[in-house]
C-alpha cells in the first residue's frame, strides 16, 4: 500500500501537523512562494492541499493532484482529507510532528535525562526524531489524539 505524500500551503500548518500524526509524509510550505510550492509538489509527487483558489487552479491546469480546502476549520479539513486518502492505522505517530522526519523507536535507557523523570518512570516505549532531537512517548495526550481522530468519523 503506497502512502500519499502531501504539501500544505502556509494557511494549513495545523493540518500538516495532524497529517503527520496520522503517518502521512507532509511538508509544510511556510514562507514559500506559490511557484515554489507547485514545483516541490510536482518534483516530489506530493498532493497539494491549499486554501488558495488561484494556486489550486494552477495545480489543476498542470494536471497535478490537489485538494482545495475552504472550510477554515481543522476538523472539517482533516475529515475531508481522511475520507479521500484513508490513513494506515499502522503508521499512526511514526513521523515527527515538527519536522516530518520518520521517528525511530529507541531503548528506554537511552532517553534517561532527556525526558521528564516522571515520564521516564511511567513509560516503557519511546521514539526519537534524529533531525530535530524531539522525543515522543504514549502519554495521556496519545489517547486524546486518538479520540479526536475517531470523533471525526
Amino acid at each position: 500500500m503506497s502512502v500519499e505524500r502531501f504539501i500544505c500551503d502556509e494557511m494549513l500548518g495545523t493540518l500538516a501537523k495532524w497529517l503527520r500524526i496520522l503517518g502521512f509524509d507532509t511538508e509544510y510550505a511556510k514562507g514559500m512562494e506559490d511557484s515554489e510550492i507547485l514545483a516541490m509538489a510536482e518534483k516530489e509527487g506530493r498532493i497539494l492541499l491549499t486554501r488558495d483558489k488561484e494556486m489550486y487552479g494552477r495545480a489543476l491546469r498542470r494536471n497535478m493532484d490537489a485538494m482545495f480546502l475552504g472550510n477554515a476549520e481543522l476538523e472539517s479539513d482533516l475529515r475531508e482529507v481522511i475520507k479521500k486518502y484513508r490513513p494506515d492505522p499502522e503508521l499512526f505517530m511514526t513521523r515527527c510532528t515538527v519536522c516530518n522526519s520518520a521517528l525511530e523507536e529507541v531503548p528506554k535507557e537511552s532517553v534517561k535525562g532527556k525526558v521528564p523523570d516522571g515520564v521516564f518512570e511511567r513509560q516503557e516505549r519511546f521514539w526519537h526524531c534524529k533531525r530535530c532531537d524531539k522525543y515522543y512517548w504514549e502519554g495521556s495526550h496519545w489517547e486524546r489524539i486518538k479520540g479526536f481522530i475517531e470523533d471525526l468519523d
